[in-house]
């Protein structure tokens, strides 16, 4: 679990280093800034997308996994957590609620292949290079974040730490199934809800991102079950 520590511990200094220069921008660069990141974010997904090679598995995995997330409606119990911490940090006047930079956050540095193979990796060989590379990227972008989302970036921090340590818990039972091709479809589609979370950040839609979070792991599944059949 010390990649996932290390991983939490940049997040949580990254957002507090971005709230304090927070403080001296201006509302108008702010803002500019936040849809600066949108359109980051939407090249960020869009690049992962293209990493999939089997349009199927997209398909199939986000019909049946967004039945599965608005069936659970995974969206309105995290945000309701989220509006529970809200309560207590009622001091935070920014535009932007708390609930929504920690549902924003939590997807962003949750979703992705360093994540799942990088917990994979410390929970089967205490290998966490991947981790630490992935902890100073996530230290960036918590930093700039936070600057324009507020402490709720830094209260993902909760979520990365039952995400990830989950995987790591579980990377023994799971590991045999994620070969390179799985983790290239799940990498697809992860990156496609990273797109999808790049859209809300601009404006452009308000999509419930998270309850299409359920069809990251479908190709776990449906990769070598449409590899036998095809």
């Amino acid at each position: 679990m010390l990649g996932v520590f290390v991983n939490v511990i940049a997040i949580i200094i990254g957002s507090s280093i971005g709230m304090v220069v927070k403080k001296g921008i201006p509302d108008r660069i702010s803002e500019a800034m936040m849809k600066g990141l949108g359109l980051c974010t939407l090249y960020i997904g869009w690049s992962g997308a293209l990493k999939g090679s089997n349009t199927l598995v997209l398909i199939i995995s986000m019909a049946i996994g967004i039945v599965i997330g608005e069936g659970l409606n995974l969206d309105a119990k995290l945000n309701g957590f989220a509006k529970k911490l809200e309560e207590k940090f009622k001091g935070d006047t920014g535009r932007v609620s708390i609930a929504e930079g920690f549902v924003a956050a939590s997807l962003l540095f949750c979703v992705g292949a360093m994540t799942v193979v990088g917990s994979m990796q410390a929970g089967l060989s205490a290998n966490y290079e991947m981790l630490f590379t992935k902890s100073v990227l996530d230290f960036i972008s918590a930093m700039i974040f936070a600057s324009s989302l507020g402490i709720g970036v830094m209260l993902s921090a909760v979520f990365v730490l039952v995400f990830q340590g989950g995987i790591v818990l579980l990377a023994q039972v799971v590991a045999p199934f994620l070969t390179d091709a799985v983790v290239a479809e799940m990498t697809c589609v992860g990156s496609v809800l990273i797109f999808a979370l790049g859209l809300n950040i601009v404006g452009i839609t308000k999509l419930k991102v998270l309850n299409y979070l359920p069809a990251m792991f479908l190709p776990i599944l449906l990769t070598p079950l449409l590899a036998s059949i095809l």
